[in-house]
């Protein structure tokens, strides 16, 4: 397998690099074709989200496919390939595919359960099925990982705990403050969350809203499908000011909110709601007067979070699907030695058979095909046996071996069964 995925998330890198990484929509297509280009990549998917960027790659040298897909991450943020490197995973082979099944099924996203993630994905590889860079490999890939994902989604609760969280963190908000219609508030953050919460804070009749991000471009975006406004994050300590409810979900590795930010209430409450993991807000606001302050910690409390019991059935749920796929994808690995084994046999049967027909030219033409039949049902049954054991065992350790010895002990050309896997290739990527 040569699958490879080399990306960033919120788990690896500050939310000032993720914000330079991401890749807006309409150059999307530019840099997928930049991808392509590489002579050790043969297709390509680009998923970019406000917490990931991660390039999936069917590559034909690690090293260099490594290299190629740094570069145009680093171009495309303006960050030189040693200081982007640090913030990068990289995943090859089974732990490639192992990361997909977690991203799709939402066990990776800032928040667990998260459903959000399955559409992106989608889009993802609808984009790269248009743009022609996605063939056979990673539309497998892609697709299984949908199926995953709506798998876990649907067997185990973990698709409750995006929505869950903003909802019983709400429900918080409007026990200390009452009624949110007619009430200020302030999203710091213009990602998932943001956006779930503004939607959210829009049907329970909040109709003052303001968007606060470091990348205002971003604010601005999601302000506008909320009827909002945006500001940049230097203008926190005045909106704050203003507000009656404070949500908070960058994604940030350090405070976003410190504690001088919050200034003197007089007397009018401030609920702020720390969605991010780790911390956005500095939590000594709680201990200001007027102010209530709830961090993921206490909505956990309340059964909002996604339980460990949840996340175990979610991760059983990715090691079987996983299990299945590769031993799937082991079992068309061998297909093409098999298919050249049995091309090699009827080569030799159709030699023979014209051999017999220059020193029999006047076999009657009803024997010619009895002899003919049953020379190709004597070779047929002989390659029967190992022709479907070794597909059984190229799901087993060290499977591969098994097509290796077939090629070796019946002088099989590689290059004939690689054509065999290329034809299919491209045939998969036909409509």
């Amino acid at each position: 397998m040569t699958v490879l995925v080399v990306g960033l998330s919120h788990r690896t890198a500050p939310v000032s690099l993720l914000e330079r990484a991401s890749v807006p929509g309409d150059e999307l297509r530019k840099t997928v074709d930049e991808l392509a280009r590489s002579e050790s990549i043969s297709e390509v998917l680009l998923l970019s989200t406000c917490n990931r960027v991660e390039v999936y790659a069917d590559v034909a040298r690690f090293h260099p496919a490594v290299a190629d897909i740094t570069a145009v991450l680093g171009r495309h943020a303006g960050v030189a390939g040693p200081d982007l490197s640090e913030h990068l995973y990289v995943h090859f082979a089974e732990a490639a595919v192992e990361h997909l099944f977690s991203v799709a099924s939402g066990l990776d996203s800032m928040v667990i359960g998260e459903s959000q993630i399955l559409g992106q994905l989608r889009a993802a590889y609808a984009l790269g099925v248009e743009h022609e860079s996605v063939g056979s490999v990673l539309h497998d890939l892609a697709q299984t990982a949908l199926r995953v994902g709506k798998r876990v989604h649907t067997d185990t609760g973990v698709d409750r705990a995006g929505a869950s969280v903003v909802a019983v963190a709400l429900d918080r908000a409007e026990r200390a403050l009452g009624d949110l219609a007619g009430r200020r508030a302030v999203i710091v953050g213009a990602g998932s969350m943001g956006a779930l919460a503004g939607s959210t804070l829009r049907r329970r009749g909040l109709t003052d809203l303001v968007i606060a991000n470091r990348g205002v471009e971003r604010a601005q975006r999601l302000a506008a499908s909320l009827d909002a406004s945006a500001i940049p994050l230097s203008g926190l300590p005045h909106a704050i000011a203003r507000a009656d409810l404070l949500v908070s979900s960058t994604g940030a590795t350090g405070l976003v909110i410190e504690l001088d930010a919050v200034r003197p209430r007089r007397g009018r409450p401030l609920v702020v709601l720390d969605l991010a993991l780790p911390r956005d807000v500095d939590p000594g606001v709680g201990e200001l007067r007027d102010v209530t302050y709830v961090a993921l910690d206490a909505l956990r409390d309340s059964g909002a979070m996604v339980s460990d019991a949840e996340v175990s059935a979610a991760a059983a749920i990715i090691a079987e699907e996983l299990a299945g796929y590769l031993a799937q994808q082991q079992q068309l690995a061998v297909a093409p030695t098999v298919t050249a084994l049995r091309a090699r046999a009827n080569q030799v049967v159709d030699v023979e058979l014209a051999r017999l027909d220059t020193r029999l030219p006047g076999l009657d033409p009803v024997a010619r095909r009895e002899v003919a039949g049953a020379v190709r049902r004597a070779v047929e049954k002989l390659l029967h046996a190992p022709t479907v054991r070794v597909k059984e065992l190229a799901s087993t350790p060290g499977g591969d071996q098994y097509a290796t010895a077939l090629r070796e002990l019946f002088d099989l050309d590689p290059a004939t069964a690689e054509s065999v896997a290329a034809v299919k290739k491209s045939r998969a990527g036909e409509p």
